[in-house]
């Protein structure tokens, strides 16, 4: 897994994780990803440097100058500086909370999951909630079949890598 730091249309920083880099460019593409704060789809990577330790026989250098792209350096608008409105951040709470009580009354099913939801769907396997990971290409085909399924809103992190 990759973490991106990302940013928003209206600067508002999050973080998400990918499987990959090229991940991260399919879900740009397919418009899958939303900033969690104000839903604006219009979201890049934020400039990042990556956290490499030196050698510790070499004599310590500046960093190269990065550049940013005019439209990314304006920063962000008068009313995004502000933060979020408290009706915004309430309605994000309770999505969040929505989203814990259907984990908790969810099997994990983990990468199996486009295999049990069909399962479940054709009478194979007893009618429950499940969630799981799948790729986007198998989530289109599931919904193509007619089988309910949905993308969490909230990063969720499998009970195999708890602590």
């Amino acid at each position: 897994m990759i973490a991106f730091d990302l940013n928003c249309g209206n600067g508002h920083p999050f973080e998400g994780w990918f499987s990959s880099s090229a991940d991260f460019d399919t879900q740009k593409a397919n418009g899958m990803l939303a900033c969690p704060l104000c839903a604006n789809v219009h979201v890049h990577k934020a400039l990042s440097v990556p956290n490499v330790p030196r050698k510790g026989n070499q004599r310590a250098m500046l960093p190269p100058a990065v550049v940013v792209p005019q439209d990314y350096a304006t920063g962000p608008t008068p009313a995004a500086a502000e933060g979020p409105s408290p009706a915004l951040v309430e309605l994000v709470q309770k999505l969040a909370r929505a989203q814990t009580e259907m984990l908790d009354n969810s099997q994990w099913v983990g990468g199996s999951f486009a295999e049990t939801a069909r399962a479940i769907h054709y009478g194979e396997e007893p009618d429950r909630l499940i969630h799981g990971e799948t790729s986007t290409g198998e989530a289109k085909a599931l919904a193509h079949e007619g089988i309910g399924v949905a993308p969490l809103l909230f990063p969720v992190v499998p009970p195999s890598a708890k602590n």
